[in-house]
């Protein structure tokens, strides 16, 4: 009888090793989520989110300041800068986005601005030349204003380019005009993105459309 029992402590020893094995698959199993989330940044003392873009023009709540909206985030902007914070996705040079058009404008405060010097530009298809006079609109903050204003002759040059591209009887359509538009917002906030980073005209209006 006492011979038969003898193989107990054996049973016992395989027990201890196989508890110990599951010991170091939970050990090793933690160690690698730790890991997983330390590379993910979980115990990163410094936030890896995205960070906001102060150099952003910023939409303006019907009532709202645009100048003054404008200011203050661009004295955000510059302390950024100063401290060495990234730059918007944006803001680089040749490259850009389109801000969007706020889905209720009756919310938000438009901004118009006259363009002083009328554009004049012969016709492609005629010995006609046309004169046009306008200004465009935006709801976002006086920084997009500015920027009409400190980049003016790269945006006369962009549209005076464009302008000698149209026909003459194209442009003496309602059809013609809104087509026109449309190119010239496109080509306005083409040169804002390239050179600030962001469009944010939101329509183009003629002041003075003369054909001859």
């Amino acid at each position: 009888m006492s011979e038969e029992a003898a193989p107990a402590p054996a049973k016992k020893g395989k027990g201890k090793k196989i508890i110990m094995l599951a010991a170091l698959v939970v050990v090793i199993g933690g160690a690698g989520a730790a890991g997983g989330l330390y590379a993910a940044g979980a115990f990163s003392a410094h936030e890896t989110g995205p960070k906001e873009d102060f150099n952003k023009p910023q939409l303006v709540l019907a009532g709202e300041n645009p100048e003054e909206i404008g200011n203050s985030f661009a004295a955000k902007a510059k302390a950024a800068h100063e401290e060495g914070a990234p730059e918007g996705p944006g803001h680089k040079p040749g490259k850009g986005i389109d801000l969007p058009a706020p889905s209720d404008p009756s919310k938000y405060q438009a901004t118009y601005f006259q363009v002083q010097a009328p554009f004049t530009s012969n016709m492609v298809d005629t010995d006609s030349f046309a004169q046009i006079s306008i200004a465009v609109a935006t709801y976002y903050d006086s920084r997009v204003t500015q920027a009409m204003t400190t980049h003016e002759m790269a945006i006369r040059s962009a549209i005076l380019m464009m302008l000698a591209q149209q026909g003459a009887m194209q442009l003496s359509t309602p059809e013609g005009k809104q087509a026109l538009q449309a190119r010239l917002k496109s080509t306005i906030n083409g040169v804002l993105k390239q050179k600030t980073g962001y469009g944010g005209i939101d329509n183009v209006y003629f002041t003075n459309f003369v054909i001859q």
